[in-house]
């Protein structure tokens, strides 16, 4: 039990220190495949970290599932059938749901624990989106379900943790190969990428490996406070390159048929987010 008052400090880099104090432990635990905290803080509200990283807070969440939802479904403007990798916390799900044209938003998660504990500990994450009829959850490695399903899908997002223990698999060549597999015909796929001035390796990385067996690569940004070093990177792929092209006018269209209101996203936030900085390009080769 961590005591009140104290400092719960970030542990994904060794030469950077990220702290959040901890106002009150609601939950902690060894699930059977990472260490897992759920806290409150004052400025963030309610707190997940598993192994060492923060993963989601009530205080900015928005701007990440806003960005990782949003900017695919749009995008594509006509997605029906839509696949989350990881999201246990239930805000992808909750954003994909939003949309009344979504008949079908399965989230593979492959930690059971997460989905219960979010759901207890962080509601307004999920908002009631794991009791929607069109939501199905499937308790699954992510890789492995991507190999094998068949089913298919418009837009996959990969709302995963870093590279590393059960999120390592989901930035390897092979699971973009599935998950390529998974898409119907004009698919887009998203991914989280880190934060590039902190791991840009996993930008350099991710590209090669999305370019292996995508026509259309491209990366986009968002600031989501909490994960810390800068802006968040993004993944883009599909065989499509109109969809990422979608003019502004389209957007905000698609956007007001919808019927949804953001708090952070919007269509000229759509567009610009994939203009990137040279230091970021750079990393592209």
């Amino acid at each position: 039990m961590t005591d009140i008052g104290s400092w719960y400090d970030e542990t994904l880099y060794d030469n950077f220190r990220q702290g959040l104090r901890v106002d009150r432990e609601l939950h902690r635990e060894k699930t059977a495949h990472q260490d897992l905290i759920i806290f409150e803080n004052s400025r963030f509200g309610r707190v997940l970290a598993l192994d060492g990283v923060i993963q989601t807070t009530e205080g900015d969440e928005y701007v990440y599932h806003e960005m990782l939802v949003h900017m695919p479904v749009l995008g594509h403007g006509q997605a029906t059938d839509v696949l989350i990798v990881g999201g246990g916390d239930g805000g992808a799900l909750r954003e994909a749901l939003r949309h009344a044209s979504v008949e079908r938003a399965v989230l593979a998660e492959i930690d059971e624990s997460v989905i219960g504990l979010c759901r207890e500990h962080l509601p307004n994450h999920s908002a009631g989106a794991f009791d929607d009829a069109r939501a199905e959850i499937v308790i699954a490695d992510g890789a492995a379900f991507v190999a094998e399903t068949e089913r298919r899908f418009d837009v996959i997002c990969i709302d995963s943790t870093d590279p590393a223990g059960p999120g390592e698999v989901l930035f390897s060549e092979d699971f973009y190969g599935g998950c390529k597999r998974c898409l119907k015909p004009g698919g887009v796929l998203v991914t989280q990428n880190g934060v590039p001035a902190m791991q840009g390796a996993e930008v350099t990385n991710s590209h090669q490996r999305l370019g292996a067996h995508f026509a259309d690569v491209a990366f986009y940004l968002a600031p989501v406070p909490t994960y810390a070093g800068g802006f968040m990177a993004f993944g883009w792929a599909s065989d499509d390159a109109a969809a990422r092209q979608t003019p502004l006018e389209t957007l905000e269209a698609r956007y007001a048929a919808a019927g949804i209101e953001t708090r952070y996203y919007n269509a000229e936030i759509h567009r610009a987010a994939f203009a990137l900085p040279n230091d970021v390009r750079a990393l592209l080769g």
